[in-house]
């Protein structure tokens, strides 16, 4: 009954989590007297009142469902009651406080968060005490270096504020929520660095020792292992630092499968404890011959026990508290409190309260893809080995005889007969979580790896056994010791990355299809479980005919003559995809956001793949602009055989890294589907001669179908418009605009919305960007002709269906959750 209560209360915190608002306090206090009162209830109802066990059962079920719902739903009022006003962003704050994370640099700078001890100037509404924060270098023209930031130091500063705030988009990364389950509740960048004064080099407190501890580890690793390449990977391996890790390292881990392992996994953590926990009972047991006999006093399972729980928290704590190492730390915990106690637990009964554990501890657990990867693979684990545990006892008998003999008849088994079984078991094990994930890894990623049980088989004994244990121990011991055995760790994954950099080129190596159904999930779910069912279960190979709808399922199209658009949310920056029944095309790749972070990467990519796209006709660049054209190197580089068209120069690096290219050229046109698409500008097909701005040359393409139309106007200014209305007149008019310049002063004339008459114009921002576009006069004028405004600040992405009639969704209103603007 504790594992489906424990079951229960999770389904609770997701269902919470799915909600558009939260319930008031009231509500709160009425669902926790109305929860207390049933408990009460079922606790003191004498059986003779004859509660029916089933009934008592379903009761106790739903109040756990209700109490991880209200559980959730508190946590998340206690989050969200800090908020940074409205009215104070944007201001000029003074405030002292404490680095209290690992710093990490980027090429802008530091970020890390602050927690805030005064505001030492004027008045304020509120100020959340603890903030993200970023010291960039050269900002406003500033020329400045950022100092050596260390956690525990504590600072003044002059910082400016915002609210939480993320781009939303479909299969995107949800920033926001990240930012509630970290207790982050704004974020900003320190102004005026040369009046930031240094108060104290070190403030001692639990989270600053702790974070302090992680920077020395960290520091000492970069040094050892300056200019090379997978020194990234070490850090992740021993403080749980993955920032530096590069972007296309991370996709060579994935496609692999052994993403899991480029941290501090639970396996890692159960190494470590069970490590210390060997080492603590050894010396405890051999303590009998000395003049101590400490096991007189304390039995040595005890001590190991207690020494392996102990290890395993200092471990978890150096990697950063993550939901991996949570789950496993608290499932040692579970363990070592049960032997303590003289207790024997069933391995589902300790996966149950680890469950338990995370979700009351951090309830936004649930909205992460490694929460329901870790606990399924240990319940994968549960599940396919029971009925094995008398594995070990059923050795087979060695060929060659060589099986030691011990009174009373009993054979020992021999070395090898003992490494068989291991190997047997572990091949098991590896073939369970292998196949056991693949729903789970369709509905989280909509692909996986068919290299990973391969991957795997190395990687796992490689990187926890050896490189880990390496890395760890070359961390803390000096030099040139230190340096040595870092550097070996660092050369046998280096010698790994090289062998799954060549598996990972083989064209089947991933598997990918669209992210299907919840039924098509739990249907292959199902059939997942017959095929991992204990031996004596009839036919189990045929689970896997559950498993053809969902990689075999096809991306979703717009019927012939219509067509499906989507304006990212991109911050400031466009990206506009176009859907026709066998076609699409890409207007524009987003903005760069460092040099392995892009639109790309980061939003457009995640939306192809959770869409099972794996192909664009073209990718349309309209000019140079890094915000329009910072994602189509990473787009590019993922979807090599797409045509690009442009207004680049021939010497522009997306244009190099583009194997079909062509200029755009007022004239062009084609058709797709029964959708006509036209190019009006530029006149010339030429790139960006010297001295002209590249937004003069922006590529504008006019979209046309039965149901409506679409004009993409890029950065072109009065002058393009101008000319546009002049050579085309009323054959701009379009049912939907995607603004000019973002809004911007110079452009969106009276006379060229004149001549589109839009009824929808699509505003694709930054949040509180430092332009401050749309400028109010050209917010005004879209107003002043009627034209419905949309603004992806604010809705987050918008799709539109011109299908029979046009449709508009914004994901903000479509997706809503209690978090958005909060």
């Amino acid at each position: 009954m504790m594992r489906l209560a424990s079951l229960s209360f999770v389904g609770g915190a997701v269902w919470l989590q799915q909600q558009a608002s939260l319930p008031a306090w009231r509500e709160l206090a009425q669902a926790i007297a109305v929860l207390a009162g049933i408990a009460l209830l079922l606790r003191c109802c004498p059986s003779r009142m004859g509660l029916h066990r089933v009934v008592r059962h379903l009761l106790l079920l739903c109040c756990a469902v209700v109490a991880g719902f209200f559980w959730a739903a508190m946590q998340a009022q206690m989050a969200l009651a800090l908020a940074l006003q409205r009215q104070d962003e944007g201001r000029d704050l003074h405030v002292s406080g404490l680095i209290d994370s690992l710093p990490y640099r980027t090429e802008q700078g530091v970020r890390f968060n602050f927690r805030i001890e005064r505001v030492l100037s004027g008045t304020v509404n509120s100020v959340p005490q603890h903030i993200s924060l970023g010291w960039y270098h050269g900002l406003y023209g500033v020329s400045s270096l950022v100092p050596d930031l260390k956690a525990g130091q504590r600072w003044e500063f002059t910082v400016r504020l915002q609210r939480p705030h993320g781009n939303a988009n479909p299969y995107g990364y949800d920033y926001e929520v990240w930012l509630l389950e970290q207790g982050l509740r704004a974020t900003g960048y320190v102004r005026k660095p040369e009046t930031a004064r240094l108060l104290d080099a070190f403030v001692p407190c639990g989270v600053c020792l702790v974070e302090a501890l992680r920077g020395v580890l960290r520091s000492r690793i970069e040094q050892a292992l300056a200019g090379q390449r997978y020194g990234a990977v070490m850090v992740a391996l021993v403080v749980g630092d993955q920032h530096g890790i590069r972007q296309p390292d991370w996709l060579i881990y994935t496609r692999s499968g052994i993403s899991h392992l480029i941290s501090i996994s639970g396996l890692h953590v159960t190494m470590i404890a069970g490590l210390f926990a060997m080492l603590a009972g050894q010396l405890w047991r051999r303590s009998f011959f000395t003049a101590a006999q400490l096991p007189l006093l304390l039995p040595a399972q005890k001590v190991a026990a207690l020494a392996g729980a102990v290890a395993a928290c200092a471990y978890v704590l150096l990697a950063g508290f993550g939901v991996p190492a949570q789950r496993t730390l608290y499932m040692l915990l579970v363990v070592a409190l049960a032997l303590w106690n003289g207790r024997i637990a069933a391995l589902s009964h300790v996966l149950a309260c680890a469950l338990l554990l995370v979700v009351a501890l951090d309830p936004w657990a649930v909205l992460w893809p490694g929460f329901w990867l870790s606990f399924g693979a240990v319940a994968v684990l549960v599940y396919a080995g029971g009925g094995r545990a008398a594995t070990r006892d059923a050795l087979p008998v060695s060929t060659t005889g060589l099986v030691e003999h011990v009174p009373g008849g009993r054979k020992v088994p021999t070395l090898t007969q003992r490494w068989r079984v291991i190997l047997h078991e572990a091949s098991h094990a590896q073939y369970a979580v292998t196949l056991g994930l693949v729903p789970l890894t369709m509905l989280l990623f909509a692909q996986f790896s068919l290299l990973s049980p391969l991957a795997n088989a190395v990687a796992i004994p490689l990187v926890s056994l050896i490189i880990t244990p390496l890395a760890l121990l070359g961390s803390v011991v000096p030099e040139p010791a230190c340096t040595w055995l870092l550097q070996l760790a660092h050369g046998l994954f280096a010698l790994l990355a090289c062998i799954l950099e060549w598996l990972v080129g083989f064209p089947l190596a991933v598997w990918r299809a669209p992210m299907p159904p919840f039924t098509l999930f739990v249907w292959a779910l199902i059939g997942t479980l017959w095929l991992l069912a204990p031996r004596g279960w009839s036919l189990r190979w045929l689970g896997l005919a559950s498993w053809i709808p969902l990689l075999i399922v096809q991306p979703t199209a717009p019927v012939a003559g219509a067509m499906r658009v989507i304006a990212f949310d991109v911050g400031q920056g466009m990206a506009v995809l176009v859907e026709t029944a066998n076609h699409r095309l890409l207007y524009d790749a987003g903005p760069a956001y460092g040099a392995d972070a892009n639109a790309g990467s980061r939003t457009i990519l995640p939306y192809l793949q959770g869409r099972g796209i794996t192909a664009l006709d073209r990718l349309i660049v309209s000019h140079s602009d890094t915000d329009h054209a910072g994602g189509a190197l990473a787009l590019l580089t993922a979807l090599p055989e797409t045509a690009l068209w442009s207004s680049l120069a021939a010497g522009h690096s997306v244009r190099r890294a583009a194997r079909h290219t062509q200029a755009c050229s007022a004239g062009q046109q084609w058709d797709w589907d029964g959708v006509h698409f036209e190019m009006l500008h530029p006149l010339v097909a030429a790139g960006v001669p010297w001295g002209i701005r590249a937004n003069t040359v922006s590529c504008v393409l006019r979209i046309s179908s039965p149901a409506g139309s679409l004009l993409l106007a890029g950065d072109i200014e009065a002058g393009q418009e101008r000319a546009l209305v002049q050579r085309y007149g009323k054959q701009l008019r379009s049912s939907v605009l995607l603004v000019p310049h973002h809004g911007s002063n110079t452009s969106s004339t009276a006379e060229f919305l004149q001549a589109v008459q839009p009824r929808h114009a699509l505003f694709q921002l930054g949040y509180r960007n430092r332009y401050h576009h749309p400028h109010p006069a050209v917010w005004s004028r879209y107003a002043a002709q009627d034209i419905a405004r949309w603004r992806t600040d604010e809705t987050g992405a918008i799709e539109l269906n011109f299908d029979a009639t046009l449709q508009i969704t914004a994901y903000r209103q479509h997706h809503a959750r209690y978090w958005y603007g909060q």
